[in-house]
């Protein structure tokens, strides 16, 4: 069967940068590429400009309060997308997904676009989250998200599609080195990372991240006699200052604060990883993918991870020999250990398993299948 050329919309509350709004683009890019209408409906930021220079169109809608006004938006995004007469209408968040569900209900059967709805992360189980579930096809990120659709939203299994996310190999190319300008700049800015061994644990100062756990880990691996740089790559959570500051506290206590780097957010993660002799996936709660876990994997840099959720799977198909379980963070420093004496040179996988053609090829098959079904 021919393939049709489709009308996506795609709807999520901003452009600003995330998980979400990454695959939100790569998705758009992919449509435009295969001669596709691509259309994405937020309220705005700082990733328009690629989104448009790509091929897509954006409509600035701000949908994403979790406001009652927000709800009085329906009627007008009904009307708005019986005009666009889309073949797909894709939402990848909980507060627009509410406002494209409710409108599209209340559209005749025959005239409305297909819903697609993708669940991102492991939501709160209630009737706010299950709207994610909702969509006649249901994408799930990784085996962890589809179980987690089945068991604790109800959804049908034959409605569930599981596309794992993917990178690109020339964004994360294998053996990646950072040129000698970059280098020379880190160098100077870090000096006392030279002759070291460097752990690095990336991800924004949050409770579920496991700084703590980085924390003790470096401090037991000084009682070992073992010296290592911890390096973290995250800004604070405006919203969990205290938690930051607790943390501080506990590498002043923990008397390893000579050992520590803070970075803050940083652009450059890709030459961050290649300079790191290890990296480590802490979360103690399961998550629905493990982005960072799979782009340091596949430069090759090894990593040590929590076993469960998304970062399971990475794991268990690239680099089974990270796998700890969770919250036994002294089995990681034991591991670490093993590194920093050369015991384990054990290395990943080539990753061939989670990429971006591979992603965003199933997701348009998806399309596909849907209008023609």
């Amino acid at each position: 069967m021919t393939a049709a050329r489709l009308k996506v919309i795609q709807l999520l509350p901003a452009l600003e940068g995330g998980g979400v709004e990454r695959g939100t683009l790569e998705c758009s890019a992919a449509l435009v590429q295969a001669g596709h209408e691509s259309v994405v409906v937020s309220a705005g930021g700082r990733l328009v400009n690629t989104l448009e220079q790509e091929g897509g169109t954006h409509v600035t809608w701000d949908l994403g309060k979790k406001s009652p006004l927000t709800l009085m938006q329906i009627g007008k995004f009904r009307r708005w997308l019986a005009e666009q007469q889309a073949d797909i209408l894709h939402v990848r968040s909980r507060m627009p997904a509410w406002i494209a569900y409710l409108a599209w209900r209340g559209m005749h059967a025959t005239s409305r676009p297909h819903l697609v709805t993708t669940l991102h992360g492991l939501h709160s189980v209630s009737r706010y989250s299950a709207v994610m579930g909702k969509g006649e096809r249901v994408i799930a990120v990784s085996e962890t998200a589809r179980q987690y659709l089945i068991d604790h939203f109800q959804v049908p299994a034959e409605r569930i599609t599981r596309i794992y996310r993917g990178i690109s190999p020339s964004a994360f190319p294998l053996g990646h080195q950072p040129d000698a300008e970059w280098l020379s700049d880190w160098q100077q800015a870090y000096p006392q990372f030279e002759n070291q061994f460097v752990i690095c644990l990336p991800g924004r100062l949050t409770r579920l991240k496991g700084h703590e756990h980085l924390l003790r880990i470096v401090r037991q691996l000084k009682d070992e006699q073992i010296r290592v740089m911890a390096l973290i790559v995250g800004g604070e959570d405006p919203k969990r200052k205290s938690y930051a500051e607790e943390i501080y506290q506990l590498g002043h206590s923990l008397g390893i604060v000579d050992q520590l780097i803070y970075t803050g957010a940083r652009s450059d993660i890709l030459n961050i990883y290649s300079i790191s002799d290890l990296v480590l996936s802490l979360s103690t709660r399961p998550e629905s993918f493990g982005r960072t876990v799979l782009e340091a994997l596949s430069i090759g840099k090894p990593v040590i991870g929590y076993a469960h959720g998304g970062v399971g799977e990475i794991l268990q198909t690239l680099y089974p020999e990270g796998q700890v379980e969770n919250n036994q963070w002294q089995v990681v420093a034991e591991r670490i250990k093993s590194r920093v004496n050369g015991q384990d040179t054990s290395q990943p996988k080539p990753n061939e398993a989670f990429l971006l053609e591979n992603m965003t090829g199933q997701t348009l098959d998806l399309y596909q299948e849907l209008v023609n079904s």
